[in-house]
């Protein structure tokens, strides 16, 4: 009852120790070191023969001098009231990573063409140093969207073999030949420098041409621009290769060709100004000519030579009106003017800038140049489809309709301003009703000369701003700091690389050890029968011994390691025996859960252990349905007879099946299982064995008794009332985890008659350091074992055995 309560107030503890689980593992430390070293020597090898990448910087300042450009020649100061100043910089990085400024730059270097050096283990870029290099004659045009991969290895001074990778080509061509292959002519020369008499000693050269397009969309993918710091004007151009060299020449010829094609985009706006100016000049001269010989026309006809000097009080009246009149009539010329051409002109072109200060149109005549600008770059390296020529060409859509439309309210507001000054010019005048109509017609002539005049002045000096303009235009851009490499390598990095391959290999034998432990279920040790030990004795361990167990027995003077482990088994069981003091012997029964645990094994070498101490042992084969015993001892033949027999056979008698061992030393008495029985549930269900068992015990001092396993038939729960003592075999990496539960629900339930545990067969060869468990691993002491040679254990290690 006492048990009973024991196993009902259990708590459940944790089964995890920590110990035991690095013991796991450092029972597999070879492995782990291995592991460490060859991930640091992989590291290494990464190390030593990965092509650096360096990290190539470049710093350049955007120019915003409204002075220097050619919209500062409009009065508005090129200002517009749509301002894009905000995205100015972005619209510059932009720029900078455009398709048609890097490929420019990718042909204009020939980084499309590459030169490699073969080396034993690694090739190397030789830019620059190569020995030689390919020539084309074939026209650039089909050069730029070719491919081809060659290798040039120098046979002598003045020849070299000719290979073309992906296709069965291998020639011996003279220096300076002309070649002819996929479509290209081309030839091979030393590159001028080197040694005289050293090409035919140089190494195999690789020659790598690639279509410019891919080159140039590489280095796009790479180039990184960004703002520097806190200021709107200054980018930092980076860029990380394995060629310092090529980075440097690539971000210098970058920065030099943006500010190229910045200057030409300013000077294209000043060109078209200057060429529209010129010919509105040279249409008001025709006018010009046309007004001064109607004054002198009318001059003629009225015989007149001075008409002001008697119209003095009415100029100084209606003056300030002709002023503005003026004016107003100045502006409608200029807005006529540029709506006429906005309306003759074609796709999307650059408006004039000659300064209309009525109604905001010069603000939006500026911000439509600016946008056909940036619409024509983009045309140059894609076509009318592309997303952001689309976007730009609905954005002029609607500036040309804002254009139209501020226009024509500019124009209606100066028609209104013009009639009420000719308004009051008209009321001025019929003050004047004496005055000669001889002075307005004259008035009027002069009016539209003094026009002309001002509009041809004006002309003239937007043409001269022009024309400076487009002479002093400034760069879009300065270098700050030409492209430089930094002196350590961004790739790989090689403390990072080193201490991530020691790592690695450390963690994958550990993961493969981890894996390997998550998918064992088996027991292995001591140490994972805690949660059993606690309710039930455990006596000792058997260890795993080479070959197979059935021919191991324990013989006189045995000092394995295997005699000594029964040893101790004796010694620990005698610390269970029930009758002491009596002159009945001892009833042991030796069960397991399943077949194959070794509890023969184990009933028979106890036996032969408790026998060589002098004692009378009988070992009887109850496991009838399964029967081994036979396959241990040399058995007499003067009993034929066995359990079954004695069982089911009243007339046999106790003496009958009794056998004797033929071989001289440790004398065991048996009792074979016999024939297998068709009922054996039903044979030991009987009072013969009960009787069998009552007189081996009066005339032998232990009986051991080789039952049938638990779990999977009852035989050993019908007859475990007769023990004194279980023995409870558990064999290691055989026995599962989940089957630990079954013997403590046994003794729980009062199934079997005082456990003991034994675990059978460890190896100890895994568990050099699993002191804590309470064992030494190996009872290889032997008091006077000779010690086993290194070269034995290398033998032993490498055949398992």
């Amino acid at each position: 009852m006492e048990e009973l309560n024991d196993f009902t107030e259990e708590k459940e503890e944790s089964n995890f120790d920590l110990k035991a689980e690095i013991f796991k593992y450092l029972a597999y430390w070879k492995w782990i070191l291995l592991g460490f070293l060859v991930g640091g020597l992989f590291a290494y090898l990464y190390n030593r023969y990965t092509i650096p990448k360096f990290n190539t910087e470049a710093t350049l300042l955007i120019v915003q001098d409204e002075q220097n450009n050619a919209m500062s020649a409009m009065p508005s100061r090129g200002r517009s009231v749509l301002s894009i100043e905000e995205d100015g910089l972005q619209n510059h990085i932009e720029k900078l990573k455009s398709k048609q400024i890097v490929e420019s730059v990718v042909n204009e270097l020939n980084h499309h063409i590459s030169y490699f050096i073969e080396g034993n283990v690694i090739t190397v870029e030789a830019y620059k140093s190569s020995p030689i290099f390919i020539e084309f004659i074939t026209s650039d045009s089909i050069v730029n969207n070719s491919s081809i991969n060659l290798f040039v290895t120098p046979i002598s001074d003045t020849s070299f073999k000719l290979e073309e990778e992906g296709r069965e080509y291998s020639e011996t061509h003279e220096i300076g030949e002309i070649i002819e292959m996929n479509g290209l002519k081309f030839t091979i020369l030393p590159r001028s420098g080197g040694v005289e008499g050293t090409f035919g000693k140089t190494s195999t050269v690789n020659i790598r041409l690639k279509p410019v397009k891919e080159v140039a969309a590489k280095y796009i993918s790479k180039l990184q621009v960004v703002q520097k710091g806190k200021a709107k004007d200054i980018l930092l151009l980076n860029l990380v290769q394995e060629s310092p060299d090529r980075s440097e020449d690539f971000l210098n010829k970058l920065m030099e060709s943006f500010n190229e094609a910045g200057i030409k985009d300013k000077q294209e706006v000043a060109e078209n100004t200057t060429a529209f100016i010129q010919s509105r000049l040279e249409m008001i001269t025709t006018e010009l000519d046309s007004v001064e010989g109607g004054i002198a026309q009318f001059k003629r006809e009225n015989r007149i030579m001075d008409i002001g000097s008697g119209a003095s009080q009415f100029q100084q009246k209606v003056s300030s009106a002709e002023q503005e009149v003026f004016n107003l009539e100045t502006q409608l010329e200029l807005l006529k003017s540029v709506e006429k051409l906005l309306r003759s002109q074609g796709d999307y072109e650059l408006l004039p800038e000659i300064g209309i200060s009525e109604g905001g149109v010069s603000g939006l005549a500026n911000s439509y140049n600016t946008l056909v600008m940036e619409r024509n770059m983009y045309l140059k390296g894609g076509t009318e489809k592309n997303p952001i020529v689309e976007s730009l060409t609905e954005q002029l859509d609607a500036l040309r309709k804002n254009l139209f439309e501020s226009i024509a309210s500019t124009k209606q507001s100066l028609n209104i301003q013009l009639n009420e000054l000719n308004q009051r010019g008209d009321l001025a005048e019929g003050q004047f009703s004496n005055f000669p109509g001889l002075e307005k017609g004259m008035r009027s002539i002069q009016r539209q000369q003094t026009i002309k005049e001002q509009l041809y002045l004006f002309l003239l000096q937007r043409r001269e701003e022009a024309a400076i303009s487009f002479a002093s235009t400034a760069s879009v851009a300065r270098v700050i700091d030409s492209a430089y490499t930094l002196e350590s390598s961004v790739a790989p990095e090689p403390w990072l690389i080193l201490v991530g391959g020691f790592l690695i290999g450390l963690i994958i034998p550990i993961l493969i050890i981890f894996a390997k432990n998550m998918m064992d279920t088996k027991i292995h040790h001591k140490g994972e029968l805690n949660q059993l030990i606690k309710h039930i004795p455990f006596i000792g361990e058997v260890p795993r011994v080479s070959g197979n167990q059935e021919d191991q027995r324990i013989e006189v003077n045995d000092r394995s390691p295997l005699a000594e482990s029964f040893r101790i088994l004796r010694t620990n069981l005698a610390y269970l025996f029930q009758n002491k003091g009596t002159e009945r012997g001892e009833v042991i029964f030796v069960t397991s859960t399943i077949k194959g645990e070794g509890k023969t094994f184990i009933a028979y070498n106890m036996a032969r252990t408790l026998a060589s101490t002098g004692k009378k042992v009988l070992l009887v084969g109850a496991d009838i349905r399964n029967p081994k015993l036979h396959r241990y001892g040399h058995i007499s033949d003067t009993a034929p007879k066995g359990l079954s027999d004695y069982l089911y056979d009243l007339d046999v008698t106790e003496e009958d099946v009794i056998s004797l061992e033929k071989k001289a030393g440790i004398k065991v008495d048996m009792v074979l299982s016999g024939p297998i029985p068709p009922n054996p549930a039903e044979l030991l269900m009987n009072d013969r064995l009960e009787q069998l068992l009552e007189y081996a015990a009066g005339q032998y001092d232990f009986v051991i008794v080789d039952t049938a396993p638990t779990m999977i038939v009852t035989d050993t729960l019908l007859i475990s009332p007769l023990a004194d003592t279980t023995l409870y075999v558990v064999r290691a990496d055989v026995t599962d985890k989940k089957m630990l539960d079954f013997p403590k629900e046994l003794k729980q339930q009062g199934k079997i008659k005082s456990p003991a545990i034994v675990l059978n067969d460890v190896d100890y060869s895994k568990f050099s350091y699993g002191a804590k468990y309470g064992y030494s691993y190996g009872y290889g002491y032997g008091y006077g074992q000779d010690k086993e040679s290194r070269w034995n254990r290398i033998k032993r290690k490498l055949t398992g055995k």
